[in-house]
């Protein structure tokens, strides 16, 4: 099959080499960062799953659009949720009329910008619990954890979705990332959902990595209290996940394989000083809050932190008001 991955930063490079390691036979990288695709293009990928296991990956093909890659069997979104309706309208020149659309994509509401453009029965949606980074141009690397790190799914089970979801999860699992084509993916997205509203808020707005944040009282506190708002909400949209066994369970996986890492939006905000997720993942619970008349006080205040700095990077102490040195 044909598969174009729109947005290959770093988790569609990662994505997109673990599929080509797999043995995906054709395989698109779309991009606008010039730099890294034509590096790829000349060299192919550097692909290295952390800490030290390194492959060059070739046969990609790269373009900085998707007007003239032709025809797509399969068409993955991992662009930042911020810009993927604009990405749909993007890949329109490369989606025919059986080209199977994925949004893997952290966040909520992203199945909703899919559907604005096309039906339930073209539609997959899915998340990965992983850490991902690019290593220059040309390069990135993964960090996994342990067990099942992709699930997706299909929004309507048919022959179409589930030859290309079945495509999907062998060429992951030969590339050596564990991956599920679930029937029912729900829960698994909500999972993820509660995974990066906890992490990623809290760590971005604290500026520390995952570990340092659980082994203080205080951050351990706002952890949990954004993943008991999150299991409330959830709830309310029809998912039951349990907040004691998430903490138990899911949260103590993500601490012990990933907590030496700064999540994406932590290095959005300290690294590259770009518009962030927020408003997908703690802002949804927030707004989801109010619709259900669910009480989500650290959601809430997290998410105008965020909003407050992201819209001040330049305004920062060391930027434009200048650091006094003691």
């Amino acid at each position: 099959m044909k598969i174009a991955m729109i947005g290959s930063g770093a988790a569609g490079s990662v994505f997109a080499s673990y599929l080509r390691k797999g043995g995906a036979e054709e395989v698109w990288l779309v991009d606008p960062n010039k730099a890294h695709m034509d590096k790829v293009a000349k060299d192919g990928m550097k692909f290295t799953i952390y800490p030290d296991k390194t492959t060059i990956l070739t046969g990609f093909k790269t373009a900085y659009s998707a007007d003239d890659i032709g025809i797509m069997d399969i068409v993955i979104f991992m662009t930042k949720a911020n810009q993927l309706e604009s990405a749909i309208q993007g890949a329109k020149p490369c989606i025919g009329p059986n080209t199977v659309l994925v949004s893997l994509i952290n966040g909520l509401g992203n199945d909703d910008k899919l559907l604005k453009y096309y039906p339930a029965s073209r539609c997959m949606v899915g998340s990965g619990v992983i850490g991902t980074a690019l290593d220059g141009p040309g390069g990135c690397i993964s960090t996994p954890s342990e067990g099942v790190i992709m699930n997706f799914g299909a929004l309507e089970n048919n022959e179409l979705t589930i030859a290309a979801g079945k495509y999907m999860e062998e060429c992951f699992n030969k590339g050596d990332c564990e991956a599920v084509f679930r029937e029912d993916v729900l829960p698994f997205i909500w999972k993820k959902v509660i995974v990066n509203c906890t992490v990623n808020t809290v760590c971005a707005v604290t500026r520390l990595k995952i570990g340092y944040v659980e082994n203080n009282p205080y951050g351990k506190k706002l952890f949990h209290n954004v993943i008991r708002e999150c299991c409330a909400v959830a709830e309310h949209k029809g998912v039951h996940i349990d907040p004691d066994e998430f903490i138990r369970v899911d949260h103590q996986h993500i601490i012990d394989n990933i907590s030496d890492y700064y999540p994406s939006m932590a290095q959005d905000m300290l690294y590259k000083k770009l518009r962030t997720e927020v408003d997908t993942l703690t802002g949804t619970i927030s707004d989801y809050g109010k619709q259900f008349n669910v009480p989500t006080p650290t959601c809430d205040v997290l998410s105008d932190i965020v909003r407050c700095v992201q819209d001040n990077y330049d305004n920062q102490y060391g930027e434009k008001n200048g650091a006094v040195n003691a």
